[in-house]
């Protein structure tokens, strides 16, 4: 009897790593697919191998300048900020058990796009200066929202509904600076509001791209941590976990990557709202989901992208086709909560 069980948990486990692996090779191919169709993409169409021939180095007439200058960093902003949003989303969804305790709902990337705007508009700072800024405003929102929230216990519908109302307030604060704000600062200033991939440039996303390097690594290695976070703070310090250490790494490793996401890129609405649930669905449970979303996360962007700038007549940012996307699912989530006595 305990030997037919034992089979039936190792057949069920197996089926669930096929489902996983399979799940997570196909968004890989997909996001790869969309990354070669942006380097190929745009006033001129180019070949595979034009694009392989400027990537290794090569001089290719037109290519070079278009492919090499303009459409490779435009991709590669956009695979790590969607990495970054992506997985920092997932982080916070699955560590407070909540799909709207994600850094665009709680204000952390408002807290992040206020200090930038505070910094272009007020201070007239260098694009280093806001990155830091950026961070800084990031992990003090969070600070904020953590200190307001407690009480004599931690309550997870306190935090969302503090960090509404902070958003709320960073909005406001974002719109009064956009007032009193000089004509010529004003478009570097809705660029970081609308969330956009335009303009790109290499020199400007190796900060992102070193945060994501080190920090996205420490997450996955935290990703069983994780999901014991989201049975409940007892079960899992009786599994072991030091809830406070490991929550502590989580929120300061995600608030990195997702405020130099946001510095490099913008604010790019509801990403970081639905890799998580769009990543679990498909993965199911028994694994950590925090690849997939990162995942989701590129594809998002990529394929927002791509429809913000063909297919309708005027070009649209990346952040306005997300935005498209996500409001709906919010309202629908948000009805969903509600009936089920959960706001």
């Amino acid at each position: 009897m305990i030997n037919e069980s034992m089979n039936l948990i190792m057949i069920g486990r197996m089926k669930r790593r096929r489902r996983f692996i399979l799940v997570t090779s196909l968004l890989a191919i997909i996001a790869f697919a969309l990354c070669s169709t942006m380097l190929m993409l745009g006033n001129t169409i180019y070949p595979v191998s034009d694009v392989i021939r400027v990537l290794l180095g090569e001089k290719v007439k037109g290519a070079s300048f278009a492919v090499g200058t303009i459409r490779f960093p435009r991709m590669v902003a956009g695979v790590l900020a969607g990495f970054a949003f992506g997985v920092a989303g997932h982080v916070f969804q699955t560590m407070l058990r909540n799909p709207l305790a994600n850094p665009n709902v709680i204000g952390i990337t408002a807290g992040s796009s206020a200090a930038a705007v505070f910094c272009i508009i007020v201070l007239h700072a260098s694009n280093a200066f806001v990155s830091i800024a950026s961070i800084i405003g990031g992990l003090a929102t969070v600070i904020v929202i953590f200190l307001l929230s407690r009480s004599t216990s931690f309550s997870i519908g306190r935090l969302i509904l503090i960090g509404i109302g902070i958003q709320a307030m960073l909005n406001a604060a974002i719109s009064y600076l956009l007032l009193i704000g000089q004509q010529h600062d004003i478009p570097t200033a809705m660029r970081w509001l609308s969330g956009s991939l335009n303009g790109a440039k290499m020199e400007n996303l190796y900060p992102l791209m070193v945060t994501v390097l080190i920090f996205a690594p420490i997450i996955i290695v935290l990703g069983k941590r994780l999901d014991m976070l989201e049975l409940g703070e007892q079960t899992a310090t009786s599994l072991g976990v030091d809830t406070d250490k490991t929550r502590l790494v989580l929120i300061i490793s995600s608030v990195l990557i997702i405020a130099l996401a946001t510095a490099a890129t913008g604010p790019i609405a509801f990403v970081a709202f639905l890799s998580g649930p769009i990543a679990k669905r498909l993965v199911g449970v028994g694994f950590s989901s925090i690849i997939p979303a990162g995942l989701v996360g590129i594809i998002l962007v990529l394929a927002s992208d791509l429809v913000g700038q063909f297919a309708f007549v005027a070009r649209y940012p990346v952040g306005v086709i997300t935005g498209i996307l996500g409001a709906p699912y919010l309202i629908y989530l948000l009805i969903r909560m509600n009936r089920k006595g959960d706001l």
